[in-house]
């Protein structure tokens, strides 16, 4: 998957045609939710992923060094709005990542979180595009709206989809990592379950998996980041930011305004490509005319900290003597 490139208007052409026709943008799921008994739902085909095989990210003529952007976010109770903000941000998004140049070619897959235990969909994939067939990903997504009632989702089932079920480009043929953003408010379950990844995605594991080994797994061919905006339910939670900060680190960004999660993501991708700080990231937002980069910039300030840290440490040494030869000090 691939091909193609992304069009504003083509999208501006597609929401007209849905105001004038009155769909909405998440069409199958007002369709499903409105018309089917709840336990009879199910993802589309587009997105399901039962025996789903490879999620591919492929070079081609027309992209030649592709990069692999994978957004997953959770779909149960208040997350739920957070498609909608990502469907209508997409332009920013391609806007931020294209014209300012933070990479030539992305591939963007997005996908849906819900819990195992207890939803009818507690997983969808879509492919790595380039162009706007994203939007008719976003468009399938389930909004179910699940989830058991306890502060636990299913990420660990999908980081786990996302370490076996994708083949990337970028990783097998540049040796560089692309991104994937976990866009929810809860914790992971502590394993991945052989019986729940049998039922969802057909593998016949042999035992369940720690979550701490998937994400280790995971991170080989990902650089992985966990987003939790305002708004949720578990927004500023100790447990779930100390949890997931143990799994990933830095990469964990709490977010003041879900409307800000597009150029979030994009301004991250740019500080990884190293094709801006943080303060030019910023400059670029308001170049596009947002309003964001007050929060943005608080978002990211810990992750652009932490990157500069990491420049300097890696920064080779030259005494003052070598400077004219340009010798660096071993």
């Amino acid at each position: 998957m691939g091909s193609g490139s992304w069009s504003t208007n083509v999208y501006d052409a597609a929401a007209r045609y849905r105001a004038a026709s009155g769909a909405g943008a998440f069409a199958y799921s007002d369709h499903v939710t409105s018309s089917a008994p709840r336990g009879s739902w199910t993802a589309h085909p587009s997105l399901d992923p039962k025996d789903v095989g490879v999620r591919e990210s492929r070079d081609s003529d027309e992209h030649p060094t592709s990069l692999a952007i994978a957004v997953l976010f959770d779909v149960t109770g208040s997350m739920r709005t957070v498609p909608q903000v990502l469907q209508t941000k997409l332009p920013e998004l391609f806007g931020l990542l294209l014209r300012k140049g933070y990479t030539e070619h992305p591939q963007i897959l997005f996908g849906a979180v819900g819990d195992a235990t207890c939803d009818r969909v507690p997983l969808q994939l879509g492919q790595f595009e380039s162009d706007n067939r994203m939007d008719d990903d976003l468009g399938n997504i389930l909004l179910e709206g699940g989830g058991g009632g306890q502060m636990t989702e299913s990420y660990e089932l999908a980081m786990y989809a996302m370490a076996r079920h994708t083949s990337l480009d970028c990783h097998d043929k540049r040796g560089r990592r692309g991104y994937l953003f976990l866009i929810g408010d809860e914790l992971p379950y502590g394993k991945v379950k052989a019986r729940e990844v049998r039922e969802v995605l057909g593998d016949d594991l042999a035992e369940d998996i720690p979550v701490t080994r998937i994400v280790a797994e995971l991170k080989q061919k990902f650089d992985v980041y966990y987003i939790l905006p305002a708004g949720s339910s578990y927004v500023g939670n100790t447990e779930v930011l100390g949890t997931w900060r143990k799994l990933l680190g830095q990469n964990v960004i709490e977010l003041d305004d879900l409307d800000a999660v597009c150029e979030t993501i994009a301004l991250t991708i740019g500080l990884g490509e190293e094709a801006i700080d943080l303060a030019e990231g910023l400059d670029d937002l308001a170049d596009l005319g947002s309003t964001a980069t007050g929060t943005v910039g608080k978002a990211l300030a810990a992750l652009d900290r932490e990157r500069a840290a990491v420049a300097v440490t890696d920064t080779p040494l030259i005494d003052a003597d070598d400077t004219a030869t340009g010798t660096t000090r071993l």
